[in-house]
């Protein structure tokens, strides 16, 4: 497998839900050695104890600077920093993204030869071309997962050529696409001219203790935005809705926890809508303190212009709290038990926030019956049906 993160070091879902896979395909006695970009040396005591928890995974880094959701100017603000320090590492890295994702490639050809392996998968753009490249090296099948495409992240507004290229090569060149929902299949045959055959859907998934539930009546009015602050999440139109929201209800209180490259504008817009004190920004958080997130909040809302999956709303409901949606998600496959909302329309989304506010029964008959939706899903399901595709390629 080639990734560009893994728990503990990721920054948005993907690294779950690799994490999530992983660990379930290990349990179905498949080894996995997992391929990294590490701009830092391998801890191997760290990769020991992730290793206790997957006993079948093997970690591997390439020293490497390409990061979660990286993007041309993020990688070239890096190179700037290192220039700046004077670091002497610098010169192994690519001077901009482009390259470094050639140069992640080329090391990718180099582990093919020496892991023995049966199979090659290969997560999202940034990882295609290491999988193309390791495919040439051992001549095994490549699989790619395509997590997200460039329209989603760009909500079809100037888009990256060279990412799409990329994307484009590496789902013509693998033996099978998976593809993180129907929502997500649909994208690729329509703007990647790739046959329908090729491309299986295999949905993401949450796993819970079902014992663990804790369905406690919400006190407050705490309405919970959590994800990247970015275009494709539609965090502008979350901030709408909460204007729209207290002009009724202004004992409610809207918390935004996440990082990304509409932070300041929301916090100015939050500032001249006249909300900012009732809008609070947490920036990124993790682990225990997104659990805490969740437990506070009588709604989460997901409100993306176009979200391939949306592991979020699950874990929102495995922690007992409603959840909103955007028409617009792949999620909206396999959660049915939630609210649904076009994520540009924001008096929708308002009255639906109000009617959770305001009615008790309607909050709790989410809650439980969402809970009960999820405590029946599990990464275990999705592993077999990665096998299945692996399978049929081998």
């Amino acid at each position: 497998m080639f990734g560009w993160e893994f728990p503990p070091f990721s920054s948005g879902g993907l690294g779950s839900a690799c994490y999530g896979l992983a660990r379930a395909l290990s349990r179905e006695n498949v080894d996995i050695t997992f391929v990294l970009p590490q701009a830092n040396p391998i801890e191997y005591d760290f990769m020991k104890v992730i290793a206790a928890n997957i006993p079948r995974l093997k970690l591997r880094g390439i020293k490497s600077m390409i990061s979660g959701y990286a993007t041309s100017h993020e990688y070239e603000q890096k190179i700037f920093q290192m220039k700046m320090k004077a670091d002497p590492s610098l010169e192994i890295y690519g001077q901009n993204l482009i390259e470094e994702v050639e140069r992640y490639a080329n090391k990718a050809a180099e582990i093919a030869r020496e892991e023995a392996h049966d199979l090659i998968h290969a997560h999202d753009w940034l990882t295609f071309k290491a999988g193309i490249a390791a495919k040439k090296a051992s001549g095994k099948p490549l699989v790619v997962h395509v997590h997200a495409t460039e329209f989603d992240r760009t909500g079809g507004h100037g888009v990256n050529q060279y990412v799409y290229d990329a994307e484009r090569e590496g789902m013509h060149a693998a033996d099978a696409i998976i593809a993180v929902s129907n929502y997500t299949k649909s994208k690729i045959i329509r703007y990647y001219a790739v046959s329908p055959e090729k491309v299986h859907v295999v949905h993401n998934a949450i796993d819970i203790d079902s014992t663990a539930a804790n369905p406690q009546h919400k006190t407050g009015k705490v309405v919970l935005y959590l994800g990247r602050v970015t275009l494709q999440k539609g965090p502008d139109y979350f901030v709408d809705a909460a204007k729209k929201v207290l002009e009724k209800e202004p004992d409610a209180r809207f918390i935004i926890a996440g990082k990304g490259d509409m932070e300041t504008r929301l916090i100015n817009k939050a500032a001249s809508l006249g909300i900012s004190d009732r809008v609070l920004f947490t920036g990124f958080l993790r682990d225990s303190d997104i659990a805490k997130a969740y437990s506070m909040a009588s709604l989460y809302v997901m409100p993306s212009v176009s979200e391939p999956f949306g592991i979020t709303p699950l874990e929102a409901a495995g922690n007992c709290t409603p959840v909103m949606i955007s028409k617009q998600s792949g999620v909206s496959e396999v959660l049915n038990h939630c609210l649904r909302v076009d994520f540009w329309d924001v008096n929708e989304m308002a009255n639906k926030i109000l009617a959770v506010l305001h009615h008790r029964e309607l909050q709790e008959a989410l809650t439980e019956n969402s809970f009960r939706e999820v405590s029946r899903m599990s990464w275990a399901s999705s592993a077999k049906k990665c096998m299945q595709v692996y399978e049929a390629v081998k």
